[in-house]
């Protein structure tokens, strides 16, 4: 019969009470679109496996190509590690985040537009092939088109789809006027098409592969493993070892390249997180268009759940008919409402607001800076309550 000394007893007690033992790792690994082949390599069970090890402590790995997604959860901290294209980086990296590095070189990216499309300032009426919202080539193509001062408004379409390869092909076959794509891509594809088009507008430089950021929060210890995981162990699980660490100034180029709300709604009064929390102590309704998950896990006390279906481009000329607005309708017209959800790059609380000025609500309020500003100014907050 075995006899467990009672200073090991404690040592054994201790260990199963510590966070680290009981916590889990979780990691999500998102794919760009034009990324398949890369993400294909990747063994899931190799992945966990690795991070597992180098952690000290299990993990878990969930992929994901659906972007919009994946940014949520940038905004709500929903990973401790974060392996994805750099705008899923760099926004991890403003919400609590440190970056490990970047598999590849930093990438240029390109506006191409056909034969008859003489400069980006040309495109206003024209027609643009992108991917995803959320992808990197939307970010690009957004940024190009500001510097000459256009937005996606300005543009006839905005032809979102899965295949962004394709858009070369849609440029010859006269079905869109410009496409965004890889300055190594376009290389290759314009030695075998001279002529067929030209190239708008080149970006600056952003971080190429996949980028790796982890919460500053956990244990100096585990960070250190992990980064020496995804530096030299990586590669039996089919992801290419970090290879650099671009700098800071690029991730902050992407994200103010990224779909930021405007500074202002006209019709509607604008207010900062404590203004917020006055007028909710005065009767105001604080509504939540987050998704479901997001308002269970942690959400402004008090706050009433009414998300939304959207489909609409983020932009300020969305289009409101492509959005389904149901949930609104529980809001009482008559009193104050106040609209929030992720902070300044998510657009369901301005949609939502402007939506409820136009529908004759009586007092419309925006809180901008949403539940992170809330948060950050030390204001009260619940969770894993019922959504309603």
């Amino acid at each position: 019969m075995y006899r467990t000394t009672r200073p090991a007893l404690l040592s054994l007690l201790l260990l199963s009470l510590s966070p680290l033992a009981q916590a889990q790792l979780t990691a999500i690994v998102a794919v760009e679109p034009t990324a398949k082949k890369a993400a294909h390599s990747i063994l899931r069970s190799a992945f966990e496996s690795g991070l597992s090890k180098a952690a000290g402590q299990s993990a878990t790995v969930a992929t994901s190509e659906d972007l919009a997604d994946v940014m949520r959860a940038t905004r709500s901290a929903g990973y401790d590690v974060f392996v994805g294209p750099a705008q899923v980086a760099a926004s991890a990296l403003q919400r609590g985040y440190e970056l490990v590095g970047a598999t590849q070189k930093s990438d240029l990216y390109l506006l191409v537009g056909s034969a008859q499309v003489a400069n980006v300032a040309a495109m206003k009426g024209q027609r643009l092939y992108l991917p995803q919202q959320d992808s990197i080539y939307t970010y690009m193509a957004r940024g190009m088109l500001n510097e000459a001062g256009l937005s996606f408004q300005d543009l006839k379409s905005v032809l979102h789809e899965k295949h962004p390869q394709a858009g070369l092909s849609a440029l010859v076959l006269g079905s869109t006027d410009a496409t965004v794509v890889r300055a190594d891509d376009w290389a290759e594809w314009s030695a075998t098409h001279k002529g067929q088009a030209r190239v708008l507008a080149t970006s600056q430089p952003v971080p190429g592969g996949f980028s790796i950021a982890v919460k500053k929060d956990l244990p100096a210890d585990v960070k250190a493993r992990l980064g020496q995981w995804f530096a030299s162990g990586s590669s039996a699980a089919g992801l290419n070892p970090i290879a650099l660490r671009p700098e800071a100034g690029e991730y902050r180029r992407v994200a103010e390249l990224g779909l930021f709300t405007p500074n202002s709604l006209p019709g509607v009064n604008r207010i900062t997180a404590r203004e917020a929390q006055k007028l909710q102590a005065e009767g105001a309704v604080v509504v939540d268009t987050r998704t479901e998950k997001e308002f269970k896990t942690k959400r402004i006390r008090g706050a009433v759940f009414a998300a939304y279906v959207e489909k609409s481009l983020k932009d300020v000329a969305f289009n409101a008919a492509q959005d389904d607005f149901q949930a609104l309708e529980k809001v009482d017209r008559n009193k104050p409402v106040i609209f929030a959800c992720n902070g300044a790059e998510c657009w369901k609380s301005y949609k939502a607001a402007k939506v409820a000025a136009s529908k004759g609500y009586k007092t419309v309020y925006w809180l901008r800076g949403g539940l992170p500003e809330w948060d950050a100014d030390g204001l009260p907050t619940e969770s894993n309550g019922p959504a309603g």
